[in-house]
């Protein structure tokens, strides 16, 4: 959320808001509105800032989950605000709700955190940890009793599906099929078409070696579900806020973890960096006593589960949504990587506080 995240022509994309800006002025309190940018960063919702007279504010159109639920994720905020959780109390309306509706559109509005996203290996090795310990503190404070009102105890287990190796053929087949049927194919099509001949090549391979059941090893509960570069925000060499709390769900803690890990130190790198994962992990598990056993477990599910989706070409070919199409090509390299290193991955996510 820093100032070079802004569309560089700040009406373009606010134009398409100025009607509702007006009844969501009114409806939040602002006296004026002094200043209204676009902000491209965000993959799911639309977002923008607003400079007020009262101060800044990102203003977000909530399009990735259901109303209801976005205010139970923005109650939720509020009650982590008070744990001294770096996150943003949503601004109330003057009919005391945190999200106004402006049609079949619905909004909500929190105070502006300065900050900047640092992607990949840009994180030093101390912050790594630090972050760690960040995401150890939202599993604690997320099933705490200062949220049992708000989000119920979760299972004691949960089962993750696995797809098998005929079904991860058979969806690389069809997109195959798919790009050979264009008339006019383009260099993307030509790229997704090799790396889904190499897939299938990874499938054959190790097709046998994905995880034998549905069962996750290890303890479960209210999680974040997209801690990473793109909502985190750094100032001063400090966390100094987490953003997107859309995805809230019980998961096993493991998942969060690798997930975190490969996103932030993997993915658009093409390779994993371990010794930040390393640390990562050993600053998380400082704050919370997840045992081997569940982390291994975690990072085998999600290796295989790279391995058997496709959810970039999904945007592409079948819901034409081109805005992740940069994403597919590194995360192909990675999981390449990841393949023939398997075992160093594993000692990375066994690093001891």
């Amino acid at each position: 959320m820093t100032d070079a995240t802004f569309s560089a022509l700040s009406g373009t994309r606010c134009n398409e808001i100025a009607e509702d800006l007006a009844v969501l002025r009114k409806a939040f309190g602002l006296s004026e509105v002094r200043g209204c940018r676009f902000l491209s960063d965000g993959l799911m919702n639309g977002n923008w800032r607003l400079d007020t007279a009262q101060g800044s504010f990102a203003l977000k159109r909530i399009m990735d989950v259901p109303l209801s639920l976005a205010r139970r994720n923005l109650a939720v905020l509020a009650e982590l605000a008070d744990d001294g959780l770096p996150v943003g109390r949503a601004r109330v309306s003057s009919a005391g709700d945190a999200v106004v509706e402006v049609a079949d559109r619905g909004y909500c509005l929190i105070p502006w955190m300065e900050g900047s996203h640092q992607p990949g290996t840009a994180l030093s090795i101390g912050q790594a940890g630090d972050l760690g310990v960040l995401l150890g503190r939202i599993h604690r404070s997320l099933n705490g009793e200062r949220l049992a009102g708000l989000l119920p105890p979760g299972p004691e287990r949960v089962t993750v599906s696995v797809i098998t190796p005929a079904a991860a053929r058979g969806e690389a087949d069809r997109f195959l099929a798919l790009i050979a049927g264009l008339e006019n194919r383009t260099a993307f099509d030509a790229e997704a078409a090799s790396a889904l001949a190499e897939r299938k090549v990874l499938l054959e391979k190790y097709g046998h070696e994905r995880p034998a059941g549905e069962v996750t090893v290890g303890p479960v509960g209210w999680t974040h579900g997209d801690v990473q570069h793109r909502n985190v925000l750094w100032r001063d060499g400090e966390i100094a806020g987490v953003i997107d709390w859309d995805r809230i769900r019980v998961r096993p803690f493991g998942e969060e973890v690798a997930r975190t890990a490969t996103v932030q130190f993997g993915g658009e790198d093409g390779f994993l960096d371990l010794e930040r994962t390393s640390a990562f992990v050993a600053g998380y598990r400082s704050v919370v006593s997840l045992p081997v056993s569940a982390l291994a477990d975690a990072a085998e599910r999600l290796w295989w589960k790279r391995m058997s989706d496709y959810w970039q070409l999904v945007f592409h070919y079948d819901r034409d949504d081109h805005s992740c199409d940069h994403l597919f090509l590194p995360t192909e390299r990675f999981l390449a990587w990841w393949t023939e290193r398997r075992e160093d991955v594993q000692e990375a996510f066994e690093a001891m506080p």
